[in-house]
């Protein structure tokens, strides 16, 4: 099934795009800058933490994704899997993919790394869903389309990224039982990074077993959370 109703690209603050979804009445990313929305969050607060963790261990990363979204994400983290050389794993859900006339026309020339952002972007895209694809040595992309209710999680977790469109707009996504089973699924000190700091979506992850804690947001988002596996359950 498509998208209901086709998302339109919009420009954010820091000059970088997202896609607004009419259906949802939200954007994929923060208008105040999407780029640096996804490197405060995702990559910074999570992905570089345990990468620095894990790193000299050998065995690949494994990350999880809620929500594929433009890609961005996923492609900040190849870059980073690149630029690390440390081999990662990433999991992705997205219910409702974009169609190729949409992510064809997204670009992110401001993203730095080592590779090229436009060229990078597209084969993520096009990446068959539900398949393991290896795009370097140091990144694997599997896709999963489908719906996060209903799916079965990838076991041995180390990052999460929680990346959903809001508890108001689809509150079944932020659920008490959904982030238990992701807990399950995850190892010990594993991290989850998400936009949404709401009192009882930090209550219902603490309830769920994490350890969560308020940060700072980036520009235009006051506050964060992050939530932690506890080193011994």
């Amino acid at each position: 099934m498509n998208h209901p109703s086709s998302p339109h690209i919009e420009l954010t603050e820091d000059g970088s795009l997202t896609l607004f979804a009419p259906s949802f009445g939200e954007h994929y990313h923060s208008t105040h800058g999407a780029v640096q929305e996804s490197l405060h969050i995702y990559i910074g607060m999570a992905l570089a933490e345990r990468l620095r963790a894990t790193r000299g261990e050998g065995t690949p990363l494994r990350l999880f994704e809620v929500g594929f979204g433009t890609g961005l994400n996923a492609l900040l983290t190849y870059q980073m899997a690149e630029a690390e050389r440390i081999p990662i794993h990433y999991y992705s859900i997205e219910k409702f993919p974009i169609e190729p006339d949409v992510y064809e026309a997204l670009h992110y020339e401001g993203v730095t790394g080592p590779l090229d952002s436009a060229e990078a972007l597209h084969t993520l895209h096009s990446a068959p869903w539900g398949k393991a694809v290896q795009l370097s040595p140091f990144f694997t992309l599997e896709k999963i389309r489908g719906d996060l209710t209903e799916c079965s999680f990838p076991e041995g977790l180390s990052v999460i990224y929680y990346d959903a469109f809001s508890p108001d707009s689809q509150p079944e996504l932020w659920t008490e039982e959904l982030f238990a089973r992701l807990f399950a699924a995850s190892l010990p000190e594993a991290v989850l990074t998400t936009y949404c700091a709401k009192g009882e979506v930090r209550r219902r992850l603490q309830r769920a077993g994490f350890l969560v804690e308020r940060l700072p947001g980036p520009p235009g988002k006051r506050e964060v959370l992050r939530a932690r596996v506890p080193a011994v359950r």
